[in-house]
């Protein structure tokens, strides 16, 4: 028996990605989470299922379009339908212009951008028929606020960001009408381990919570087929935008 309502998240171990699990779970709906390291993701799942939700781990690298293709059918096949994508792996790697390693660069651009577009591509089915249903698909696209603002250093990340803020707009206006929502989410430094790099700099006191995201999206599942939230920024007090 399906369940009533079912999201699917990456990178979901940690994070952002987690607290939004958690979130989509407190409000009901059944959990396909999804990571790179199976040993923290399975970590993760436990203390999901220990919450009561109904949740399955999937670990995946999505930089690999297979990978993305096993997440998704495995998500079918447990829950039956998709009512949230929460399109949420991501990397960031910093360089100089004239030291950036190939490597990395293709990374980010496979997982940051490429795996939105895959995803999208093998979850559109069932967007379409959640959005037949009630009119309220949502699928929730992480990117940054450097992808509002291009960062020096971190000049791919900042581009890869900037496309996930313009393939938002662009499914908004190709599938919007449809019932299926894009929202981006452009947080500056929130607490987690990806952040670790900077914390000397910024605390991480100071830091957006993960938590300030998760709640996010549990606005955007409360709002009405009528309305539509293309983007939100979070940044710090103080911060210029």
């Amino acid at each position: 028996m399906s369940a009533a309502r079912a999201a699917l998240i990456t990178g979901a171990s940690s994070g952002i990605g987690l607290a939004i699990a958690r979130v989509l779970g407190q409000e009901g709906y059944a959990l396909t989470v999804a990571a790179r390291r199976p040993d923290k993701l399975d970590a993760a799942a436990k203390g999901l299922a220990e919450e009561g939700f109904d949740v399955q781990a999937v670990a995946a690298n999505v930089a690999d379009e297979d990978e993305i293709k096993k997440v998704v059918a495995a998500h079918a096949e447990r829950h039956g339908r998709l009512d949230v994508l929460v399109n949420n792996a991501g990397v960031g790697i910093g360089s100089a212009v004239a030291d950036i390693d190939t490597k990395r660069l293709d990374m980010q651009l496979d997982i940051n951008l490429r795996s939105i577009v895959l995803f999208y591509r093998e979850c559109i089915a069932m967007l379409r028929a959640a959005a037949a249903e009630h009119k309220n698909a949502l699928v929730v696209n992480t990117s940054s606020i450097s992808g509002k603002h291009g960062e020096g250093w971190l000049a791919v990340y900042s581009a890869t960001k900037h496309g996930v803020v313009g393939w938002t707009e662009a499914m908004n206006k190709e599938i919007g009408a449809e019932g299926i929502k894009s929202t981006a989410l452009c947080p500056a430094f929130v607490d987690t381990p990806m952040t670790d790099f900077v914390k000397e700099h910024v605390p991480a006191e100071d830091m957006i919570r993960p938590e300030d995201i998760a709640e996010a999206v549990r606005y955007l599942i409360k709002v009405s087929p009528a309305c539509v939230i293309p983007e939100m920024m979070f940044v710090r007090p103080g911060d210029a935008l």
